[in-house]
């Protein structure tokens, strides 16, 4: 691609982002920087990843998000900016902190503007005048790579002309997911005793957060569980948080407590072969932008309960292939499927395992690499907008208000 100067802003380089930024990194051949705001996460699970081909440059290496200032952070992505100047930008959605100083920083400059988001409609709640600001921030960009159907659509209705907008921003490293399952499935059970795994179970992966609905999970669980009485897989959940102890007094009180099992926070080198293990995955979240533990247990070979309200699910969800889609509301519809997937032969589930890992390797990190690089051709080729006072303004509201645009 020549010698063009790339810098793509997040908000901290996690094992998600090392992957796909190294990926880009070898596909671009020009200068390519991921400019991170913090060097520290704060989600443990999500373990800082360094880069083997991409640049990676922090401006706080020593702080969380919540201690620095939005301002702060503003002021210090335009200080870099200006002393690297690249040719063209890619800003993490229009929320993240640094992701309107960007913007601003490149209309000023005239440097056109990638927007990578995976926001849909089905997110959350929004206001009128609030769709306004995303708009405004939304046509300032030249090009979006985004997750897939829901989330172009979103970005159209904002402005964006759809030959602009290109999929395959939500992807994982599927082959450590693949190769981890694999070996797993191979030594299995020297693999169950240390992990805690059970025999037989579904899994789910999740923090523990409302909009996560293990509440749900776990009713549609204990309905299940009463359907086919002692042949009944149990119920993993991987993940923690403060919700915990009424989720354990919840399976309890429903007579599932030696059925649903919570596996904690488990690390990301562990996570390959609990999926390996798994019979089935399920992900009931009420609203999700995408997902990207169901790509975790496809790469692994895994049939998949999704929740209709997963941004993925259209993407990655073949209804009767390799999985199903729920009403994450409706535990009936849930549990139907459960007993479902439990009814079937080994060789049904294997085949739908199978269709998971052929659906998932066309969302590859080479996918995020070579889709991204269409978005910032078509950027590059694109008049720059110019920005009107009232969109400088809106900026400049993003970049120093106390909250963030959602």
């Amino acid at each position: 691609m020549g010698m063009t100067a790339a810098v793509w802003l997040a908000n901290n380089v996690s094992h998600y982002h090392r992957v796909r930024a190294d990926a880009f990194a070898r596909a671009w051949g020009g200068p390519f920087t991921v400019l991170e705001v913090s060097g520290i996460n704060g989600l443990s699970v999500l373990q800082r990843g360094s880069c083997d081909m991409a640049r990676v440059a922090t401006l706080y290496p020593d702080k969380e998000i919540a201690e620095i200032g939005r301002r702060s952070i503003g002021e210090a992505v335009i200080q870099y900016l200006e002393r690297t100047r690249p040719a063209v930008c890619c800003v993490n959605g229009w929320g993240l902190p640094g992701s309107a100083a960007m913007l601003d920083w490149a209309m000023n400059r005239r440097v056109p503007c990638v927007l990578m988001s995976e926001t849909n409609r089905h997110d959350s709640r929004t206001r009128w005048w609030l769709e306004g600001v995303k708009k405004k921030f939304v046509t300032q960009c030249s090009a979006a790579l985004v997750g897939g159907s829901w989330h172009r659509q979103y970005l159209t209705e904002l402005g964006m002309g759809p030959d602009r907008i290109f999929d395959g921003y939500d992807v994982v490293d599927n082959e450590h997911f693949r190769k981890g399952a694999e070996t797993a499935r191979v030594y299995g059970q020297g693999l169950r005793e240390p992990n805690n795994l059970p025999r037989e179970y579904f899994l789910a992966c999740a923090r523990f957060e409302p909009k996560k609905n293990l509440e749900r999970l776990i009713r549609g669980y204990a309905k299940y569980s009463r359907g086919i009485g002692r042949g009944a897989w149990r119920l993993l959940i991987v993940g923690d948080g403060p919700s915990r102890a009424e989720l354990e007094i919840l399976a309890r009180d429903l007579g599932v407590a030696q059925g649903v099992v919570f596996g904690g926070l488990r690390g990301y080198e562990d996570l390959p072969a609990i999926y390996g293990l798994a019979r089935a995955f399920v992900h009931a979240s009420t609203t999700e932008q995408w997902g990207l533990v169901v790509n975790e247990a496809m790469a692994a070979g895994l049939p998949v309960l999704v929740s209709q309200r997963c941004g993925c699910s259209p993407e990655l969800v073949d209804p009767g292939r390799n999985g199903f889609t729920f009403d994450p509301y409706d535990t009936e519809e849930l549990s139907r499927l459960m007993l479902r997937l439990t009814g079937m032969s080994e060789t049904q589930r294997a085949a739908m395992g199978q269709a998971s890992a052929e659906i998932i390797s066309r969302w590859t990190p080479e996918t995020f690499a070579a889709n991204l690089i269409k978005a910032v051709e078509v950027a590059l080729a694109a008049p720059r907008p110019k920005a009107a006072v009232l969109d400088k303004a809106l900026l400049w509201a993003m970049i120093y208000r106390p909250g963030a645009v959602r």
